[in-house]
């Protein structure tokens, strides 16, 4: 097996623990599911996978070392997160109950009207301005890609990354949008808009915590 697919499947292993684990990004595509529908959560996690490509292009140019290293810009970035994570997590909070119609089409339209260009800012949004993807892009490209990788094999790492992680954010959206889990969900919307507010203040504070070093 050649260096590189070494350092692809290395990166893989590390990075498959980062796509299943709870978070921000779940918690938004999991809501757009069950308030929008199905097409605004696919769309949503575009948006995610773009953000993604969007950190590991500033981490291998460089950008993402100055920031690691000044507490300065960290705190920017790391501010304008919590901001925008306690944002949408009042907003849930005082979200009332969401008829879900469970007679929708099977390609699951949505419930509330939501424009692409919507749906897609939120998932860019929700995973752009959390600081942490370029503390764990920096860790684990400095620690399995070697210096010498040519940088267009960097990008396509980041890139095989980027569809692992809308791949598995669709299927998210697809489960989501079932017509026996939107029957489910209708019933639990009011709930489930208070859990997932909490959980997006929630993660604003422990981002508000965070040290950059």
């Amino acid at each position: 097996m050649s260096q590189h697919l070494l350092e692809l499947a290395s990166l893989m292993a590390i990075f498959s623990f980062a796509i299943v684990s709870p978070g921000a990004d779940l918690a938004m595509v999991m809501r757009q599911s069950i308030v929008h529908g199905r097409r605004p959560a696919i769309i949503t996690s575009f948006g995610i996978g773009t953000s993604l490509m969007f950190h590991v292009t500033y981490t291998i140019l460089g950008l993402g070392l100055i920031i690691s290293q000044s507490i300065y810009l960290f705190n920017i970035v790391k501010w304008c997160g919590v901001a925008y994570l306690i944002y949408i997590g009042i907003k849930a909070l005082r979200a009332g109950q969401t008829e879900i119609s469970v007679d929708a089409a099977p390609s699951g339209e949505p419930a509330k009207s939501q424009s692409a260009a919507k749906a897609f800012g939120l998932g860019f949004a929700a995973n752009a301005l959390n600081p942490k993807p370029v503390f764990f892009f920096l860790s684990i490209f400095s620690t399995v890609v070697h210096a010498h990788t040519p940088i267009m094999i960097k990008f396509g790492y980041g890139l095989v990354m980027a569809t692992c992680l809308i791949a598995w954010f669709v299927g998210v959206s697809l489960f989501m949008t079932t017509p026996r889990m939107r029957a489910a969900f209708t019933r639990a919307s009011k709930w489930i808009d208070r859990a997932s507010g909490l959980v997006f203040i929630a993660l604003g504070i422990k981002l508000a915590t965070e040290k950059a070093a």
